[in-house]
């Protein structure tokens, strides 16, 4: 007999739960109970975002000398303990940073520009590039003149004319 009303008792309880009740003797979560129920159950949907992790602080060697500076100043019991509660510290970091500072860990670990390095210019490299363009020019006058040289030569063979005339004025 007992066994027949806990079969029913079961049948039951299932019914109830997929209309929305209640599950045997506890509530389901986010479920309204039905009127002439005794007690109000608050609809609270469960958050469907999964809580993200927080990430792992990350230190700069200027908070961790800031952090051991103020440190160092605390001259009362319970300050540092306070000073460990604001930033939400353990004790350990201190240790941990009061080490590195002895080594001179935390000067060297002063940030860096990352990427390709920048060569030092050499400060003759504008003069250089100067007169390199100058003597260009330079190279191209020259070439002129000269084709105007031989212009000149070609022409005065055609036309009969000493080219030097300093040879005539010897001769004379």
């Amino acid at each position: 007999m007992e066994k027949i009303k806990k079969e029913q008792r079961t049948s039951n309880d299932q019914v109830t739960s997929a209309r929305g009740t209640m599950q045997g003797a506890r509530r389901a979560t986010g479920i309204v109970p039905l009127a002439g129920a005794s007690a109000p159950l608050v609809n609270s949907a469960p958050d469907p975002e999964v809580p993200e992790k927080k990430p792992r602080r990350k230190f700069t060697p200027k908070y961790k000398l800031r952090i051991l500076a103020e440190a160092d100043d605390c001259n009362q019991p319970g300050q540092i303990g306070a000073l460990l509660r604001r930033e939400g510290l353990y004790s350990s970091n201190l240790t941990t940073w009061r080490k590195q500072r002895a080594q001179g860990i935390l000067q060297a670990m002063a940030p860096k520009k990352r990427g390709r390095k920048r060569k030092a210019k050499n400060p003759l490299a504008d003069r250089v590039a100067q007169l390199e363009k100058q003597n260009r020019h330079l190279q191209d006058k020259l070439k002129k003149a000269e084709t105007i040289i031989e212009v000149q030569k070609k022409i005065s063979e055609i036309l009969g004319i000493n080219q030097n005339p300093d040879d005539s004025e010897k001769s004379n």
